[in-house]
């Protein structure tokens, strides 16, 4: 499960809709090991495409490097699909290489504004999981056991 602030949520939906029709993309960077999303910090889509994201390799080299100093990873991995259900496509599912992510997809389709799933995808098998979105979170250990 993942459990999720507000604020993240609606930072992301407000970035993928200001994008749209091209895909959004993005991390949310949190303590290594520790499940917590804390920082988001919105990617620049290189390939600037409706239907397909890649980070842009200059800035994902920079945030890594960033995150690396302080002790940081991606918890959060997310793009938006902007004419399909927010579900991997076969592309996202080669692309996922942090098995310790989430993968979270904001639909900005019509017939699914604004839905955001995520999921766990590893070694290419994909697993969505529930997501709590709260107001505040709990205390790090019980993140960490939830």
């Amino acid at each position: 499960m993942l459990t999720i602030h507000t604020k993240l949520v609606n930072a992301m939906i407000a970035q993928a809709r200001q994008d749209h029709p091209i895909e959004t993309c993005g991390i949310i960077a949190g303590p290594v090991k520790s499940n917590l999303p804390l920082r988001l910090i919105p990617m620049r889509n290189i390939a600037q495409s409706e239907d397909f994201f890649e980070f842009d390799s200059q800035q994902q080299l920079q945030v890594w490097r960033e995150m690396e100093q302080r002790d940081e990873e991606p918890i959060v991995i997310y793009h938006s699909h902007t004419h399909s259900q927010a579900y991997p496509s076969h592309t996202d599912v080669q692309y996922a290489t942090e098995p310790q992510a989430h993968y979270i997809i904001i639909s900005t389709d019509q017939t699914y504004e604004d839905e955001i799933r995520s999921f766990r995808i590893v070694e290419k098998m994909v697993i969505e999981e529930r997501v709590r979105i709260v107001k505040t979170y709990q205390s790090d250990l019980e993140l960490m056991l939830a």
